[in-house]
This record gives C-alpha cells, structure tokens and sequence, in this order.
C-alpha cells in the first residue's frame, strides 16, 4: 500500500487581468457592447465629478430581449477576460439594465426607456449635449434632404 498523494489539481487557466485601468476596462466594455451591436452608445467622463466611477456607459438595445442578452454577455466576457464579477440589475425586465464594473458604470436601455429617463442630459457636460445634439440635428435635416421631405 503506497502512502503517495497525488497532486492538485492545476488551475484552471484564465485570460484575466486584474490589474486593468479604468480606460482598459472600457475598451473591453465598449468591444462587448460592440460585438452584441448595441445602438447609440456614449461614453462619459466622470473622473473629476463622481467619486462612483471613473467612466459611464449608455447603450440601447433593440427589445427588451437584445437588452437582457447585452448585459448578460457584458458581465460573463469581463468575467472570463478580468475576472471580475460585475453587479447586475434589471436584466429580469430589459427595459433597463445597470452592470457596475465598479470602475465602469453601464446602463443598457431599450430606446423608449432611454428617452425618457435621459441619463446623457444629467451627465453629459453642457458643452458635449450641445456637440451631440447639433450633430443630431445635422443627421436628421441631412437625411430629411436626401429623402427631399424639407420644405
């Protein structure tokens, strides 16, 4: 009879990096939001202005379906790629989800749900809304001439 013990196990190997900065960790966020085709996604700056994280992410989805699937993906690729467990609420209804990264803040909306809580409005500096919403119009009066319904 041998008194031999087997080794453990080795870990499991992982891709996480733990040690990512906050702009790191948004790249990583806006990818995912990317891969799972999120819609009019912004990013703001809070460092400076909120000791809650240093970025905040907008995003909407199409249904409340695309909403749930794009958090749920967000969360289990910055688990598998950082290893961290982000915070998940909502993602039961999809018409708003909130995942906190602790360094990234997400909030994933279908597009009525954003519209009529305006996340970007509270956030956005004044000078950026202004920037965002004269690039807006410009869209809107450039497709209204293409389309030729401007009087």
């Amino acid at each position: 009879m041998s008194n031999s013990v087997s080794p453990a196990p080795a870990p499991a190997a992982t891709t996480a990096e733990p040690g990512l900065t906050s702009d790191q960790l948004l790249d990583r966020i806006l990818a995912s939001l990317d891969d799972d085709k999120a819609e009019e996604v912004v990013t703001i700056d809070l460092r400076g202005r909120s000791a809650m994280a240093d970025h905040m992410v907008i995003a909407s989805g199409r249904n409340a379906r695309q909403v749930a699937s794009i958090a749920e993906k967000l969360v289990e690729r910055l688990k598998q790629q950082t290893g961290r467990t982000a915070r998940i609420e909502g993602k039961e209804t999809g018409d708003w989800v909130l995942i906190d990264t602790d360094d990234v803040i997400v909030h994933v909306f279908r597009p009525e749900v954003r519209e009529f809580y305006q996340l970007e409005k509270m956030w956005m500096p004044a000078d950026a809304l202004r920037s965002a919403t004269l690039d807006r119009m410009r869209a809107d009066h450039a497709a209204e001439e293409s389309r030729g319904t401007r009087n």
